[in-house]
């Protein structure tokens, strides 16, 4: 058995804490912390997946009303031990160039793009952690015939769970969090 490096040792027997991700140069690139455990992207990513990661952000950029920025693969400090990285966010925070997370109330969107890695904690984990804080709009992209087909989730503010609002191929033509138009299999090139 490999000897594990001091620094992935839990600092406190209750596990790491959301701060404690920034004071981590040794952690891998991609570190999240779900429930006081660090979780790390241990397998390589497609090309898929990074492709639509760009292409899409670039559209939700090109058509955010001023205010709202739109911030790739850094994380929500949801509560003292979960500080998820998704995909992509959408805020209303400054775009600081030494920012690191962002705070729930000031997200209005989050894009996960599903891996394999990653199906379980984007489909169930992480749809229940950003409900329960409060971020309004969530979206789990799946690749289906190389193309994306985007699961669409709306808050419900009272019980604080997502109602599924559309599985959404072809076009996705939202009104929220602010008017969008997306041609998502012009996201991706046909070969």
């Amino acid at each position: 058995m490999t000897v594990l490096p001091d620094w992935m040792r839990p600092p406190r027997a209750e596990g790491w804490y959301a701060d404690d991700l920034d004071h981590l140069p040794e952690a891998p690139r991609h570190t999240e912390l779900i429930d006081g455990a660090l979780v790390f992207m241990m397998s390589p990513q497609r090309v898929w997946h990074m492709h639509l990661i760009d292409t899409l952000k670039q559209t939700l950029i090109a058509q955010a009303p001023p205010g709202i920025g739109v911030a790739r693969e850094l994380t929500i400090r949801l509560d003292k031990r979960n500080r998820p990285e998704p995909d992509l966010i959408v805020t209303t925070a400054s775009l600081d160039w030494d920012r690191t997370w962002f705070a729930p109330e000031d997200v209005l969107l989050v894009v996960e793009i599903v891996s394999l890695e990653s199906a379980h904690r984007d489909r169930t984990v992480k749809l229940r952690k950003y409900a329960e804080a409060g971020i309004p709009h969530y979206w789990i992209v799946e690749e289906e015939n190389a193309a994306p087909v985007v699961h669409v989730y709306e808050l419900d503010g009272p019980t604080k769970t997502y109602a599924p609002a559309g599985i959404v191929r072809g076009v996705l033509d939202r009104p929220v969090p602010f008017p969008l138009h997306v041609d998502l299999n012009g996201l991706i090139p046909r070969r």
